[in-house]
């Protein structure tokens, strides 16, 4: 007894000299907690023990140059509240016998905490401030459980998901006009205020490999991940490889995973799409899975900056890299990825100075969807996603672009795709871009099939519609011009309407 005594005192008493090393110095290490950083050893009670000391003492954390750190399938999650250097170090994330498939391996936190303010009766679409009491500016959710949109139409169909939206105010509830409010609240059964941290956190760095799991291939989302949960946050230098991946495996829901912020910018990354696996869908028929290396949910102002993938972007054994939902001011710039994609609506969208495989651009949404100085390599230049209406309410231009149909493969493409029967309720009143402006942009179509007639601007979005007997339960708000300024194919064949000329009947093609 008097062994073990000593032993512990001897212990405690190394842990604080180690910790005073560290206020002295200003900086945590994972060796600091007892980190082995061989490769084998389960480093990951040390990692979270090193940040939950530096969140406490508000310490950088610096991983071991050199060190390789091991995580298995504990159910354990290490939070990051102060600037993180990975840097040369290598993490390898075993997936293959995982306790908690939710829990992320890092969650960059915030100490703020998110509260309820007095609830507010209603919100008006664009409402330039909120009377609420607020500590100082704030990132707000608010929700209408009682109306659903987003009422998913085909083989992952479903009932729709409550009415959202996201923005941001001053202490004074001045919104942020930049990201406006999208929706008419006609009630609010449920508000949050999270206070939005306004110095910058870092996380720079690191070697990460997800050894993939190898579960049944089922829409059991696997998130171990870093999770970003608060505002003000630069990711930069970071890479994610995989490795593993066979016969059979369940999707991921981001390696990065931004939900709930503001003001986020992931930079100098390279990232790894994951391979597709399919499994039977909502309707009773075999879909192919959505599974992802990004992820962004609820989530305002968010940049992806010269970020690219190990993997070929035209390889379709591999999903589109990134899925979205509910966002606002999303960019990528200077970026080579496979797809970039907004599931359930982002209020404005830049691409620019990208490169964009053979997923493309899929999108629905609001305000102003702008693709500059980039290439397009998918089946369409735009495809407006058909399973949630193929909606955008608002304005499209596409600036100084080069569009390669299918990677070059030989299709009859369009520059719009999308499909809308009228038929099916959304939630919500379904719109085509009200005006498309394109300009300078070359149109490589020189490998086509024989019946080829040209690049259409529209695709046939429904090919019921023929004449004026066709009657729409939910009538679709279409484009009112078009306006091409200096669009070129190399087929020298004349861009036309669509394949279905009645439909787009109305809409003003401007050229100059």
């Amino acid at each position: 007894m008097m062994k073990y005594i000593l032993l512990m005192s001897v212990l405690l008493n190394c842990t604080l000299v180690t910790q005073a090393q560290q206020k002295t110095t200003g900086l945590v290490r994972y060796s600091d907690f007892g980190a082995k950083g061989d490769g084998k050893t389960d480093d990951i009670d040390a990692i979270a023990e090193a940040h939950a000391f530096a969140n406490l003492h508000g310490l950088p954390v610096k991983a071991d140059s050199g060190a390789t750190y091991y995580i298995g399938g504990k159910d354990r999650t290490a939070f990051i509240q102060t600037d993180t250097d990975f840097g040369t170090a290598a993490f390898i994330i075993d997936d293959t016998d995982v306790k908690n498939r939710d829990a992320s391996v890092f969650t960059v936190s915030s100490s703020q905490k998110p509260f309820k303010p007095e609830t507010i009766s209603s919100i008006k679409r664009n409402q330039q401030k909120v009377s609420l009491p607020l500590p100082g500016p704030c990132l707000i959710t608010v929700t209408n459980s009682n109306l659903k949109q987003y009422v998913r139409f085909g083989l992952n169909q479903n009932k729709g998901s409550s009415q959202t939206d996201i923005f941001v105010v001053d202490k004074n509830g001045n919104v942020d006009m930049n990201a406006p409010i999208i929706w008419d609240f006609k009630q609010i059964t449920d508000i949050t205020a999270l206070p939005i941290d306004e110095h910058l956190l870092k996380i720079t760095g690191g070697h990460f490999t997800t050894i993939a799991n190898k579960a049944e291939s089922k829409y059991t989302y696997y998130n171990r991940n870093i999770a970003v949960r608060r505002s003000h946050v630069l990711i930069e230098g970071l890479q994610h490889h995989i490795k593993g991946e066979g016969e059979q495996g369940a999707p991921y829901g981001g390696f990065i995973n931004i939900a709930n912020c503001a003001y986020i910018t992931v930079k100098n990354t390279v990232l790894t799409g994951h391979k597709t696996y399919s499994t039977i869908g909502a309707a009773g028929k075999p879909v192919s899975m959505g599974t992802y290396d990004l992820s962004v949910n609820h989530a305002v102002n968010v940049s992806f900056v010269n970020c690219s993938q190990t993997n070929d972007i035209d390889d379709n054994k591999y999903w589109g890299i990134l899925g979205s939902n509910f966002c606002k001011n999303l960019l990528y710039d200077s970026c080579t990825l496979s797809r970039f994609d907004a599931h359930q609506g982002v209020a404005n969208a830049t691409i620019r100075n990208s490169i964009l495989g053979h997923m493309g651009i899929n999108a629905i949404g609001s305000g102003l969807l702008t693709i500059e100085n980039s290439t397009v390599r998918g089946r369409s230049f735009v495809n407006l996603r058909p399973d949630y209406g193929s909606t955008w309410q608002g304005e499209l231009v596409i600036r100084n672009c080069i569009f390669i149909p299918a990677g070059g493969k030989s299709i009859s493409a369009s520059l719009i795709s999308g499909s809308y029967s009228g038929q099916h309720n959304f939630g919500y009143t379904c719109y085509m871009p009200k005006r498309i402006t394109i300009e300078n942009l070359q149109i490589d179509d020189s490998r086509h099939p024989d019946n080829y007639q040209g690049i259409a601007i529209f695709t046939n979005f429904n090919p019921e519609m023929k004449d004026n007997t066709y009657q729409e339960k939910f009538p679709y708000v279409k484009t009112n011009e078009v306006i091409l300024r200096n669009v070129t194919t190399a087929s020298k064949k004349a861009v036309r309407i669509s394949d279905n000329p009645f439909m787009f009947k109305d809409v003003k093609v401007k050229t100059n």
